[in-house]
């Protein structure tokens, strides 16, 4: 995208916020043929109506049939993925080390235990699978299956001794950067991601992140959700309260809130407000500053 003369270079993560919506307007977020955007609730007049007002917002004259729930859930993860790598990378000045995004496309429930703070998972696994009295007792606590995660290498001593000789054989035998120690990566960050939110997908994000701080052994990663739900009341139901998620983030605040605005509804209006300033609703954007911390 070139820069008018006279104008700034637009910042870095601006242009990424606009690839991202691009990509989310080519393969997930359409109209149908009556007019209905794909993250909208067809029987909901108020959901059909702010979701109308943050793709005008997009400039989206993009009409299409709908995705089926689950290819759009895929879709939305793998732009989404695509998204925070090309723009967490860019903040190794604040938060070094050596990372790696993914999407999770398997649901493979222990796919978790092949990071540090889970690896005890599949000991737990192989039990419950040989006893079924253990298998009843635990039930699904232990199974976790994050669409998205950011996660850390360890780091070898060479680098760990760069600056001045820091750690030898006789110290620092277990901690878990080390690579010396043989432990695993590092889950830095487990990202939910909710194209559209109903009550099911609420339980399941919340189910999901109580697990991750349930069965952790060490540090506890992020644990947020990403979604494209126009409702302010269904954004509550996931966002507001502490304890489980650390933020949900809206892949289009800005754009939801003046939506919301237009249509002259004062409870959501409100409702938005309190989810903002409380720290509980934030823009994509704002994703990978968060990560960084």
């Amino acid at each position: 995208m070139s820069t008018p003369p006279g104008n700034p270079t637009p910042a870095f993560f601006a242009e990424a916020r606009r690839s991202f919506h691009a990509a989310l307007l080519e393969k997930v977020l359409r109209a149908n043929d009556a007019g209905i955007p794909s993250n909208a609730d067809g029987n909901n007049t108020a959901s059909v109506a702010i979701a109308k007002g943050i793709l005008s917002r997009l400039g989206a004259e993009a009409t299409g049939a709908r995705l089926a729930g689950q290819m759009s859930g895929n879709q939305f993860e793998a732009i989404t993925c695509k998204f925070i790598s090309q723009t967490f990378p860019h903040l190794s000045h604040l938060r070094p080390g050596d990372w790696n995004i993914q999407q999770i496309t398997g649901r493979d429930r222990t796919t978790i235990a092949r990071f540090e703070q889970y690896s005890h998972l599949v000991a737990l696994d192989k039990a419950a699978r040989k006893d079924p009295e253990l298998a009843a007792a635990l039930g699904n606590d232990y199974t976790i299956t994050p669409d998205i995660v950011v996660v850390r290498a360890l780091e070898s001593d060479a680098r760990i001794n760069a600056p001045e000789f820091i750690v030898d054989e006789g110290v620092s035998r277990l901690a878990s950067l080390r690579a010396a120690n043989n432990g695993l990566p590092i889950l830095h960050a487990s990202i939910s991601c909710k194209w559209t939110i109903r009550s099911d997908r609420v339980q399941n994000a919340r189910s999901e992140a109580l697990n991750l701080i349930r069965n952790r052994k060490g540090k506890l990663p992020h644990v947020v959700v990403v979604t494209g739900e126009p409702l302010p009341s269904r954004l509550s139901a996931i966002a507001l309260g502490t304890g489980d998620i650390d933020c949900v983030y809206h892949f289009a605040l800005p754009e939801l809130v003046g939506a919301v605005e237009d249509l002259g509804h004062p409870d959501a209006a409100e409702s938005l407000k309190i989810m903002i300033s409380g720290r509980r609703l934030k823009d994509i954007s704002d994703l990978p500053l968060d990560l960084a911390v």
